[in-house]
């Protein structure tokens, strides 16, 4: 599978739990817990892939997105962050549910920008032999990858490589 299609797939796996989190009524703690907990575990994962192996082979391979690059690594930190306080944050907690709600809004800001800046200049860029390339070493660093958030973790190699 391509890099660009496996990135999009995991977009739309979290997307769907934050459409089902949208959807709990607010004294659904079991359920908002269940789905934040599976929202941390599938944005750490994605997360680090992108800073593994994503992100490293776009600043080497199409220098003019480093800006973008950059701007999704101070993004990233913040999810981080953010998911590693509602790891353990009880879901009746009066501040769960707008934590949760800044932490999707930021996501889908994210994944616009990479959905419509970032992956089309990627995709311009590389042959579809290099996102195939890519697309492995994302889906074998997958098998690895944290599925907690990390904050303190470096998020560039190679630093990164360790964690």
């Amino acid at each position: 599978m391509d890099a660009i299609t496996l990135l999009k797939n995991d977009h739309k796996a979290v997307e769907k739990l934050f459409k089902q989190f949208e959807k709990t009524k607010d004294d659904d703690h079991e359920s908002r817990r269940r789905l934040v907990d599976q929202m941390i575990e599938e944005l750490s994962v994605h997360a680090s892939i992108e800073e593994q192996v994503f992100y490293p082979a776009v600043r080497e391979d199409v220098p003019d997105t480093e800006d973008t690059v950059l701007e999704g690594l101070e993004e990233h930190h913040i999810f981080k962050w953010t998911l590693d306080e509602l790891k353990d944050m009880d879901p009746e907690h009066e501040r769960f549910e707008p934590k949760v709600t800044v932490l999707m809004e930021s996501v889908r800001h994210h994944v616009e920008e990479e959905e419509g800046e970032l992956f089309p200049e990627v995709r311009k860029a590389l042959g579809r032999k290099r996102l195939g390339q890519i697309g492995d070493a994302l889906e074998q660093a997958k098998q690895g990858a944290p599925t907690d958030p990390q904050p303190e973790a470096p998020d560039t190699p190679p630093g990164n490589m360790a964690v």
